[in-house]
Formats: C-alpha cells, structure tokens, sequence
C-alpha cells in the first residue's frame, strides 16, 4: 500500500494492523534465530592471547571477570588511527548505556581494538564513555578473528572478512594524502571516514567491525560465534531508531560523526 499523505484514522488503523502482522513474523523469527546461534558448536581457545587493560596485562579467560559469558566489540581502532571509527563510535554510543547491565546479567563485555591503550583511553575520556576497552596491540587476536588484515593481504587478495575472501585492493595514487581523501569532488564514503580517523583508505580498512562471543565451560574458553559487516546492524542503536521514523534512514551518504563533532565540521 502506497502511504497516503491525509489518511484518515481509520485507514491508518487498517494499514498498521496489516505492518503489525509482518513485524511479529519477523519477531518470531528473530526469536528462532537467536535460538539457533545459542546452538552453534563451541570451538575451545587453545592460544594464550594477551591484553593491556587499565587494570594491567590480562589474558582473554581474564576478561570474562568471573562470568560465564563474554561479548566482544570489535571496535576498528588501529595504531595509525588518531580517532576511533565513526561508525564504531556511534554503535559505542549505545552500548556504552548497555554494558552495565549486561555484566549484571552474566555477561562480561568489552570493546577491543588494536591501537595502544594510552591511545584508546585519550579517546574515551574525550568521548565521556565508560565500557572497558582494551587493546590487543601486539597480539594475534584480531587476525584469528578477521577483523585485521595486513597490507600484503590487501594487495594479494587474502582478506576473507564476512566469510567472504575479497578480491586485491589497488594501492592509492601515489602522493595521495588524508586531505586529498577530503576533496568534495573525489570523496567516497569510505575515504570520508577514513578521513575522520586520520588515515587514507587502505590504511583503515586494514581493520574491520565485528562482535564475538565466548563461553567459559570447565575453566576453558570457547568461541561460540562471531557476526560482521552488517551483522552488527541489530546493535547498531541510532538505526533501529531512524528506522521506525517517518523517513526511514533517509540517507545519501556518510552523514554521522563523532558525537563531539556535531555543527563543528
């Protein structure tokens, strides 16, 4: 049914009632689903991988802090960053009001990300976030876990990220800088945010956003799964809310920013 601009209540009411019927289907299937990812196989973490937290060095059994579960954000955020991703900030936008109450629930949380802690903790007091974070520089976890690739694998094509391998990403223009990322006439989306963090696009998007989840059985840990790309869209707060506006998400390019950034750029 096409919208009509003056409906009258009656002819709301009917329409709704009809979108009502599909939005419990999809319920009842977001439901079963949920079901089936609680019954994937677990996969036991045999390597020791370590972390810098504020609290010191920990190992990954460490970051469960006495639960039985443990989620993950995989927040893109690498060394050469000097801001966290945009897109990341925003989903961290909305966790960080979450966190607590999952770890109430049995159910440690933490962001980790790449770049060193010193790094991540100038970025989190700058954005008034609370949620641990802690940094695997150093460490093979973001590699075991695809959301970190190296700049061979870019050029050689050994990025498998969302399941999916990739095919090789050209190198950028030589002399090409971040502020030639920025020219209007040139801007694409990804290079646009790119750019908010500082860095040109293959430098980026050496690092990817995912979410991964852990289970602690008998004193060891095991991976349960993982989602990315548009996996993560269900934690992506501002988008389960533009969604149910009258516009939709209504969107012709990268319009989010760092929260602080707002009416500055």
């Amino acid at each position: 049914m096409t919208a009509i601009p003056n409906a009258t209540r009656q002819q709301w009411l009917a329409a709704r009632l009809d979108l009502l019927k599909e939005e419990k289907e999809l319920t009842r299937r977001s439901d079963a689903l949920a079901v089936k990812r609680q019954q994937l196989p677990r996969v036991r973490i045999n390597k020791q991988y370590r972390f810098d937290t504020e609290g010191g060095g920990a190992s990954l059994k460490d970051l469960f802090g006495g639960r039985s579960q443990l989620l993950i954000y995989h927040f893109m955020f690498g060394p050469d960053y000097s801001a966290g991703c945009t897109s990341c900030s925003s989903i961290a936008d909305g966790f960080n009001g979450v966190f607590v109450h999952l770890e109430n629930h049995d159910v440690a949380f933490w962001a980790v990300s790449r770049a060193p802690l010193e790094k991540l903790e100038a970025f989190k007091r700058r954005m008034d976030w609370s949620f641990p974070w802690a940094s695997s520089d150093g460490s093979d976890f973001n590699a075991d876990f695809s959301v970190w690739f190296s700049a061979e694998d870019q050029r050689q094509g050994g990025i498998e990220y969302n399941y999916r391998r990739e095919p090789p990403a050209p190198e950028p223009v030589a002399g090409q800088i971040v502020q030639q990322w920025q020219q209007p006439e040139g801007e694409g989306p990804v290079a646009q945010i790119a750019a908010m963090t500082g860095t040109d696009i293959m430098t980026y998007t050496r690092d990817r956003p995912g979410v991964s989840a852990f289970e602690l059985i008998d004193g060891a840990v095991y991976h349960s799964y993982s989602s990315y790309a548009r996996g993560l869209d269900g934690l992506w707060g501002m988008y389960q809310w533009l969604d149910r506006a009258p516009k939709g998400r209504n969107e012709t390019g990268i319009w989010w920013r760092h929260h602080d950034r707002y009416g500055k750029e």
